[in-house]
């Protein structure tokens, strides 16, 4: 497998842990070293090489005789919306999209308490104080930006993004989970997608697809899809 490459950067692997996504298998991850940090440049060659990043540590799965988790990325320019998107787009209209600097927001913070109560009750991440919060979505070395959805002044969702070289990776989206006729995860994409391609930047990087993970299938809605396996990216898995 082809190698990260960035000399003077240290690895570390993890022991075998619980997997996260497939609760029946065992997993192994690869991470930066966390007493090094990462440039914007260093991460943004790592995220071509299928790399994430949450809080301050980059990672990437590295199970033995497990490919399971496979990172997947949209080139923007190339990206044609589908009739259910383009109705998306449609009934969000009166949605504006506001940049923010990645600190501490009690609205914000209120907002992801409600999304995790919602989307993930029972879980790890469910009672969040606000340093996991920010520990979890920002980093000091990122170029990271908060994105608000807002309609009418109120806020619906919000967008953590980090801008890379060549691209912007979705690090993590959480909105109202009282508006569900809104899609409003799938518009977070495709406006991610508009982002990038006002950037001028090839690519969103949207993290993990696991085909046997239900959570994830929202991630093939978007073609082209490409896939890394192998160390190359792929237009489709065969």
């Amino acid at each position: 497998m082809t190698q990260p490459p960035r000399p003077g950067i240290g690895f570390f692997l993890t022991p075998p842990h619980k997997c996260g996504y497939l609760p029946d298998r065992s997993a192994v991850t690869i991470f930066v070293d966390p007493r090094q940090r990462p440039t914007v440049a260093a991460y943004s060659a790592l995220s071509l090489h299928g790399f994430r990043r949450s809080g301050d540590h980059v990672y990437r799965p590295q199970c033995p005789g497990c490919n399971a988790c496979i990172p997947v990325r949209i080139p923007v320019n190339e990206f044609e919306p589908r009739r259910s998107q383009l109705r998306t787009l449609r009934l969000n209209k009166d949605v504006v999209l506001i940049p923010k600097k990645p600190s501490f927001q009690r609205e914000h913070y209120a907002l992801y308490q409600a999304y995790l109560a919602h989307r993930h009750p029972g879980g790890s991440m469910e009672n969040p104080d606000p340093n996991s919060y920010l520990e979890f979505l920002t980093a000091q070395w990122s170029d990271t930006t908060f994105y608000e959805f807002r309609a009418a002044n109120r806020l619906l969702a919000v967008a953590v993004v980090d801008h890379l070289d060549d691209g912007i990776s979705a690090v993590y989206t959480f909105f109202d989970p009282n508006e569900p006729r809104r899609s409003l995860g799938r518009l977070a994409i495709l406006k991610e997608i508009e982002i990038a391609r006002a950037l001028q930047v090839r690519w969103l990087y949207l993290g993990y697809w696991i085909s046997d993970c239900q959570k994830m299938s929202y991630k093939t809605e978007y073609s082209p899809l490409e896939y890394f396996r192998a160390g190359e990216w792929w237009r489709d898995l065969e």
